[in-house]
């Protein structure tokens, strides 16, 4: 079955051609974007367009393929191979890019992706540059099994009860039914924590420091999307026991501040950390707190965490340690956590309508090398392109020396796929001793001498991760709005933006203003200076009674 298929933006139409194939239980479809408020005649002609492509058998298995997709030239004309969608349709735009920029592909497991060479290639950036902070601070890495007993996801009421939805069982070995359901790790508290407990027995065991970089399956939710809410995702799970509440407390601000450096500083992603209301903190915790960010269609997002457990789980788990005047006590515990969540914030922050663009320290590649290749002056050229791809070995060149394709195809590949800085080099520049540059971020190009090409790439690239980090500063404050009443806030959300607004501790009053806003959710709690003086006068935006904190709400991810 072919029809099309209209989105709405405000006052603006997006078209899109939809091929629906059934095969068997299973409903595959293909689309062609049409383009936006088409007249009557013209979406007439994109329609019969749309369907010879749809029609094309070899076309269509290429698309389910999701091979690495890029604009072709072809006699002058484009071709939908590259991103055609607007970054204002969100999911349509950030499913084409994690397809046709070749980071990730569905599987036949709903909700689990496949992570394709570069978006696990960033996953290792993030997870060495985390571990080696880590190791800086006393963190060992460790790993605890994928399978939990049922009777240890038992001990804490408050943390199963708040993951129990979420679980996904084992019950079954070969034709054996087993004794004892086994779930399937959600996160590892309750594996990790039988251990502790019989190998803490003195203060002089203590500080533990234990780290896992592993997968975790989380299955409750029905809509799943690339990235940023998969029923299986990788992080890094840190748990740690220490002897007081004040150490606890204290290492808290030194890991997140890992975690911000590296989303500041390789991601380029400004996010703002904020404590979680009672009803957001995680099951089982005293409390939580999060680095937040902001994604383009104005949904907020949780990003690395910090939960002080304080005794809840040592009490759940007996671990106990006898103190420097020989006296027991229950120990105090933190977790924390980065997950692969980050790539697609990273991804649907700093993207646009020509794909991906990457922050230089966390590309893979910095730097694409291009030569221009004719029959009477390729050996030259490409002996030069071979030196600069020595010269700037330090930013992970890539040199694309392929003669099947033309140079316009791989400038467009590497526009799609987020490499940084392209290099072009021809007989005509090879004459003059230069390079053509040009910046993925801003399109600039220029020529530079090949004598000053290191000076010069070093120096655009620390200026492409700086203006994508204050680009994404200024995406997160242009889409925070205060305001003192429900209509008000009701507006600010419609509008896809988020609102500050005071707020009291019942949770009946948290629940009501998800109800009212349509979705929207306490996000979590300011604590900037001037709402925590303003506080003292402010009443609850539900109940009208005397406020206790301001709060963010936002529709989430």
């Amino acid at each position: 079955m072919t029809y099309t298929e209209i989105k709405e933006k405000g006052e603006k139409k997006y078209y899109y051609r939809v091929k629906s194939i059934r095969k068997g239980e299973k409903v595959d479809k293909q689309r062609v974007y049409l383009g936006g408020n088409l007249k009557k005649q013209e979406l007439h002609d994109k329609e019969q367009e749309a369907d010879k492509e749809l029609n094309n058998e070899k076309q269509i298995n290429k698309q389910s393929e999701n091979k690495p997709i890029m604009h072709k030239e072809t006699n002058g004309n484009k071709n939908n191979l590259g991103i055609t969608a607007e970054k204002d349709e969100f999911s349509e735009w950030f499913t084409q890019i994690m397809l046709k920029a070749d980071l990730a592909d569905y599987t036949e497991v709903s909700g689990c992706i496949v992570f394709k060479p570069t978006a696990y290639a960033i996953w290792e950036k993030i997870k060495q540059e985390v571990d080696v902070r880590f190791k800086k601070l006393g963190v060992q890495n460790t790993y605890f099994p994928l399978l939990i007993p049922e009777k240890f996801l038992n001990k804490e009421k408050e943390h199963v009860k708040g993951f129990s939805p979420e679980v996904a069982w084992v019950t079954e070995a070969g034709d054996t039914k087993l004794n004892e359901r086994l779930a399937v790790r959600p996160t590892s508290e309750t594996i990790m924590y039988p251990s502790f407990s019989k190998w803490i027995r003195s203060w002089r065991d203590l500080p533990l420091k234990y780290n896992q970089w592993n997968n975790v399956v989380r299955w409750e939710f029905k809509h799943p999307v690339p990235f940023l809410r998969t029923r299986e995702f990788l992080w890094n799970e840190l748990h740690t026991v220490l002897s007081t509440e004040k150490e606890a407390l204290e290492e808290g601000k030194e890991i997140i501040s890992v975690y911000k450096d590296v989303c500041e500083n390789y991601l380029a992603l400004y996010g703002m950390y904020g404590k979680k209301t009672e009803k957001e903190k995680f099951a089982g915790a005293v409390s939580s707190q999060k680095l937040h960010y902001v994604m383009p269609n104005g949904k907020a997002i949780e990003g690395p965490c910090f939960h002080y457990d304080g005794q809840n789980f040592a009490k759940a788990y007996d671990i106990k340690f006898l103190n420097k005047e020989g006296k027991e006590e229950f120990a105090f515990q933190n977790t924390y956590a980065i997950t692969t969540r980050m790539l697609g914030v990273m991804f649907a922050i700093h993207s646009d309508e020509k794909g991906l663009i990457l922050p230089p320290k966390i590309a893979p590649n910095q730097v694409v090398i291009i030569p221009i290749l004719l029959e009477d002056s390729k050996t030259k050229v490409l002996k030069a392109a071979k030196e600069i791809e020595k010269e700037l070995e330090e930013f992970s060149p890539k040199l694309d020396d392929r003669e099947e394709y033309r140079p316009g195809f791989k400038f467009n590949e590497y526009e799609l796929k987020g490499i940084p800085l392209r290099i072009e080099i021809g007989p005509r520049d090879l004459e003059k001793n230069e390079v053509i540059i040009t910046r993925r971020d801003t399109k600039e190009k220029k020529s530079i001498k090949i004598i000053n090409l290191k000076q010069e790439v070093s120096k655009i690239l620390e200026d492409i991760q700086k203006s994508l980090f204050s680009k994404s500063k200024k995406l997160f404050e242009s889409k925070i709005e205060e305001c003192d009443s429900l209509e008000n806030l009701r507006l600010i959300i419609n509008n896809k933006k988020i609102g500050i607004v005071p707020l009291c501790k019942e949770q009946v009053c948290e629940d009501n203003l998800k109800a009212e806003t349509g979705g929207a959710k306490a996000f979590f709690i300011s604590d900037k200076e001037k709402h925590k003086d303003k506080i003292k006068s402010e009443k609850c935006i539900i109940c009208n009674k005397k406020a206790d904190y301001f709060v963010f709400v936002a529709k989430t991810y």
